[in-house]
């Protein structure tokens, strides 16, 4: 059976819980860089990490990687690699580029050189000197990092965090991606309370249902390399088949998403019922300091207003006093906080007993994280 080199790319401060969800799936000599997770494995694994990979940014092929530290160089080492393997003969294909601290840093001038080199390359195999582009897409990047470039071609598409669910979404919405990674840092189990007080358009909730029902997020989507020949449409329909075959229909999450916005809450109930999980989750309208926790050893996931980014600072100040009055009255929640105010611990009113920093889209954050006492064992 032939593995192939393969990227899973993820934000800063998630590449270990990528890693986690790429052994999980069983893929192979998985080692983790700055932002990427690369793995190998057979052609089946296009469709399976597309997808199950929850917290990842979007899987690539990787073609070849070589150290460029000139133009010529370039161009020669990207002609060399096995494009006619991907690239049809009527296939449409972009190149995107990125470079940091390399010699070659102008990326408009290192996309040409590649884009060139591999049409150079279709035209020895093919016997062409056009191409009509009006077949498959294939998207192709070149990464330049400390002279090091990397060839990959894009097999998602759309980014992973685009579920299919979330049509539309209120203000500064949470990356469904982000919503899991929170989830998985987190010590939430399906046998346990969760709980959202400030919900939005129900991301976290939602995700919170999936992974406890074990829903393949990519599940309700389509990706790219499903138009592309080299993967036989059955290896497609088999890892469909295999991901309905393995959601617990059992599993009775006890979930719940509140909000302040009714226009936000609505939103989130015709979210959910988009993604199948509209059974598991019980939203409703609700301003913070008005709420009761819904039983003990539960786990709350939370992303509040900033400050900077919506509402005003006082009202955001006074919102995360409520958050601690809360959550202390209780010692058996585990809380978890993602903001980007440095003053929270103060205004919440208890340090929290660790913090990770991670990045919501371009903003700073810290994750703040209460561990509440376990659950008794049954």
């Amino acid at each position: 059976m032939t593995n192939y080199n393969f990227i899973a790319t993820a934000t800063f401060g998630l590449e270990a819980t990528v890693k986690r969800e790429v052994i999980r799936l069983g893929f192979e000599n998985v080692k983790t860089q700055d932002g990427r997770i690369d793995f190998t494995g057979p052609l089946s694994a296009i469709p399976q990490a597309n997808l199950w990979l929850r917290s990842a940014d979007r899987l690539l092929l990787r073609v070849g990687e070589f150290e460029a530290l000139t133009f010529d160089e370039l161009f020669e080492k990207t002609k060399a690699l096995n494009w006619q393997e991907w690239i049809t003969s009527d296939g449409k294909f972009t190149v995107t580029g990125k470079s940091v601290r390399s010699q070659l840093f102008s990326v408009p001038d290192c996309q040409a050189i590649v884009k060139k080199a591999v049409v150079e390359k279709l035209k020895q195999t093919y016997k062409k000197e056009w191409f009509e582009e009006t077949g498959p897409e294939y998207k192709i990047q070149v990464g330049l990092l400390k002279d090091k470039a990397t060839l990959t071609i894009d097999c998602t598409g759309a980014g992973l965090h685009k579920r299919g669910y979330r049509a539309m979404s209120v203000i500064a919405p949470l990356k469904e991606t982000l919503a899991s990674a929170l989830i998985e840092l987190s010590y939430y189990r399906k046998d346990r309370i969760f709980l959202d007080p400030m919900c939005g358009s129900g991301t976290l909730p939602i995700e919170a249902a999936l992974i406890a029902k074990n829903i393949a997020p990519g599940l309700s989507r389509s990706f790219v390399s499903e138009g592309w020949p080299q993967i036989p449409k059955s290896l497609w329909k088999e890892a469909r088949a295999q991901a309905y075959s393995a959601i617990d229909q059992d599993a009775r999450p006890e979930i719940y998403g509140s909000d302040i916005d009714p226009d936000a809450v609505a939103l989130a109930k015709n979210n959910a019922r988009k993604a199948g999980v509209d059974d598991c989750i019980r939203f409703k309208e609700a301003a913070l300091e008005a709420l009761e926790l819904p039983g003990q050893y539960g786990v709350a996931i939370i992303n509040p207003p900033y400050g900077e980014r919506i509402g005003r600072v006082p009202q955001v100040e006074k919102l995360y006093e409520n958050m601690g009055r809360l959550f202390q009255s209780d010692q058996t929640w585990s809380v978890y906080v993602l903001t980007a105010n440095e003053d929270f611990e103060k205004l919440y009113g208890k340090k929290a007993d660790a913090k990770r920093k991670l990045f919501n889209g371009r903003i700073k954050t810290d994750y703040y994280q209460y561990y509440g006492m376990r659950p008794p064992r049954n």
